[in-house]
């Protein structure tokens, strides 16, 4: 960090305080967040880079366990890649449609062999239900070499569900059943009692790869996200600090719809 940078910004601070719009007494130890985006608005190579970056520059903002590889959490949110997918369906000799496909990002229970299909069942019967076109399911690479033992000891299943939109609904229209497929597959596996699932992701739009590790292994565990195209015009990072709730696969950040650097549920959490 240079006096150049440091002089500007105490410069756009004092700034800002005088605008009422920054106060130092806000500033408290808690997660890494960021968010990097495109002006225009074009997908491109380098929003994913510069998140993926930004991430591994804020690792300070998340513990560490005792085995040095175990971590809080990270993880990132970027658009669905559709060329990635299409060429992955056009790979397994299906011609993908014109428009755009949704992906389910999805945690299942790795020990289960049972409970997976069960789950995969389930989400294949509410996606169905609504007459949408299921392309395949899609095992998601990661490299557990570099995880440490107790995120590797909880590490779920990690598959992809790839979705058409045959119907040729609006985009608008598609996120809304999409949501209310989430919720309906959500509400069947409580009654299933599996306990080991959780879906990261459920979008056209967008896609969240995430879990227990180090900031700076996101795109080692992941590496779909060193693919040359893995394009975005946004892209959302965080780097968990555990505070009232133990780290687990699904409490990792970015969530489906925000990411936030303090625990929201304090109040619970001080009550429990």
């Amino acid at each position: 960090m240079t006096q150049e940078f440091v002089d500007s910004w105490r410069k756009n601070a004092a700034h800002l305080e005088v605008h009422g719009l920054y106060r130092p007494e806000d500033e408290h130890d808690a997660c890494g967040v960021g968010f990097v985006a495109a002006i225009d608005g074009k997908p491109r190579r380098t929003v994913v880079d510069a998140a993926i970056n930004a991430l591994k520059a804020v690792w300070h903002r998340g513990a560490v366990d005792a085995d040095g590889k175990t971590g809080d959490g990270a993880g990132i949110h970027i658009q669905v890649p559709q060329d990635f997918f299409k060429a992955h369906i056009a790979h397994l000799g299906y011609e993908p449609d014109d428009g755009d496909l949704a992906v389910g990002q999805i945690f299942l229970p790795r020990t289960d062999l049972d409970g997976q299909e069960r789950c995969r069942c389930i989400v294949e019967e509410e996606v169905l239900r609504l007459g949408y076109t299921i392309y395949g399911w899609r095992q998601v690479p990661v490299n557990v070499a570099i995880i440490g033992e107790k995120a590797n000891a909880t590490r779920p299943e990690i598959e992809q569900i790839i979705i058409g939109n045959d119907r040729r609904v609006s985009v608008d229209e598609l996120e809304r059943e999409l949501y209310l497929i989430r919720r309906r597959i959500e509400k069947a596996t409580v009654a299933a009692n599996i306990t080991d699932f959780y879906i990261c992701s459920l979008s056209s739009r967008s896609l969240i790869y995430k879990g227990m590790f180090l900031a700076e292994q996101l795109s080692a565990f992941y590496p779909d996200l060193l693919d040359p195209r893995f394009v975005s015009s946004f892209a959302i990072y965080h780097q968990r600090y555990s505070t009232n709730t133990f780290p687990t696969w699904r409490l990792a950040q970015p969530f489906r719809v925000l990411a936030h650097n303090g625990e929201i549920n304090t109040l619970k959490g001080n009550v429990n």
